[in-house]
């Protein structure tokens, strides 16, 4: 992730250029591809009555030094051993966001290290992680008190209720890649919006909230359809992703701006250039443009890299069958090439994937493809045998579950 001094970031912005320039500027960091990287979340959950509440003060005690400040905490939080860090989201979810690894082995192995050791900890207050991708036991409670998310509560709830699902109730598995070269980043951020509504619809874990059953496959998403969708929507220009991420980013409306003191609330429907024409007191300084940016939700964020937002939470460790298949159909050209024609007939059929699943003809039909596809290439991911079994088995037990009968190793 790109990183830059402070002075740099209290640069003010005059004019809309400088604005788009810098986004431009830090959005896509081309090159051959080698990291990859995973931010795990679940919802947390009292053991035995997973209906309950968990306070922030519970979650402060049981991750003890690797708790964040938004807990508390009067120190950054440790790391885990395997080099990942533990946040927490508004409604008391735990997140592990991984270290850059240079293979998915490396990744699946410290991920698997710190996700045993935060699962432990948890357990000695009598604490579990939950197994899907939206609370299904309670409705949604804030519980952090800051003013970033006591802003973007008051927004969404002017809106309807999604918002606060999402900030309270949701958990996402998020996967981040290497943008790659310059000549094939386009066809590698297009592959990644194209297989999205199969490989949701085939990772889905997410129909049950609050008690009952949503009617979706993936509830989480709804949530996040539910909201704005200049925030959530997917980045629109296939041709250039960097002009189409500045686009977006330029014309979704702020939804708080940071403050010494009091409310970050802003008024409705300003946008940042809005604010560089005065909207807003004082000029905006490139700071509170990366803030914006953070505030920016699309299934796929250009961050540097490629984040992947569109995937449910995984129960226990099965993270790594969604993690393996992304990683192999982008492994190299002719795979993704491959992958995007396989994913054609349901690409951009976001909202339908997320609420009929596999139980839809055609989306079960490019979800069993696009896994047979990184089944029969698992071996580029290097990982070790024993693991690409335990992928294929996951995935076998996914579409079985769907009615789909399939052999991984056809």
């Amino acid at each position: 992730m790109a990183t830059f001094s402070r002075e740099r970031s209290q640069d003010t912005l005059q004019h809309v250029a400088q604005a788009a320039e810098h986004i431009s500027g830090i959005c896509f960091k081309t090159g051959p591809p080698s990291r990859i990287g995973v931010e795990l979340e679940w919802t947390v959950h009292r053991d035995g009555a997973p209906a309950a509440y968990v306070e922030a003060a519970e979650l402060r005690t049981a991750l003890g030094t690797h708790a964040p400040p938004a807990l508390g905490s009067s120190h950054p939080g440790d790391p885990l051993p395997g080099g990942g860090t533990v946040t927490v989201e508004p409604g008391g979810q735990v997140e592990i966001s991984s270290a850059p690894a240079g293979s998915l082995t490396e990744l699946y192995e410290a991920l698997s290290t710190d996700h045993a050791l935060l699962a432990a900890l948890l357990a000695r207050s009598g604490l579990v992680l939950g197994e899907s991708g939206l609370d299904p036991h309670r409705p949604p409670r804030r519980i952090l008190h800051t003013p970033r998310y006591a802003a973007m509560q008051r927004r969404f709830d002017a809106t309807g209720r999604h918002g606060h699902t999402m900030m309270c109730s949701t958990a996402g598995l998020q996967v981040c890649l290497d943008a790659g070269t310059e000549d094939r980043l386009p066809q590698r951020w297009n592959a990644l919006h194209e297989v999205g509504p199969a490989l949701l619809a085939a990772f889905a874990t997410s129909g049950r909230h609050a008690g009952r059953d949503t009617g979706w496959a993936s509830a989480r998403m709804a949530a996040w359809y539910g909201i704005d969708p200049r925030r959530t929507g997917p980045v629109d220009d296939p041709g250039d992703p960097a002009t189409g991420w500045v686009r977006y980013a330029l014309a979704a409306p702020l939804l708080c701006v940071r403050r010494d003191a009091g409310r970050w609330d802003v008024p409705p429907e300003v946008t940042f250039p809005d604010w560089i024409g005065g909207a807003l007191p004082g000029p905006p300084v490139v700071g509170d443009l990366d803030y914006h940016l953070s505030t920016l939700f699309p299934p796929v964020r250009p961050r540097g890299y490629l984040e992947v937002r569109y995937l449910d939470a995984q129960p226990g460790g099965e993270w790594i069958a969604p993690v393996a298949v992304l990683a192999t159909l982008v492994a190299d050209d002719a795979i993704t090439d491959a992958a995007r024609a396989v994913a054609a007939p349901t690409a951009g059929r976001w909202v339908h994937a997320a609420r009929h699943g596999l139980a839809d003809p055609a989306v079960r039909a490019c979800a069993t493809e696009l896994l047979d596809l990184a089944c029969r290439h698992l071996d580029r991911t290097g990982l070790p045998p024993a693991v690409r079994d335990v992928v294929t088995d996951i995935l076998d037990r996914r579409l079985h579950r769907a009615g789909i009968r399939k052999d991984p190793h056809e």
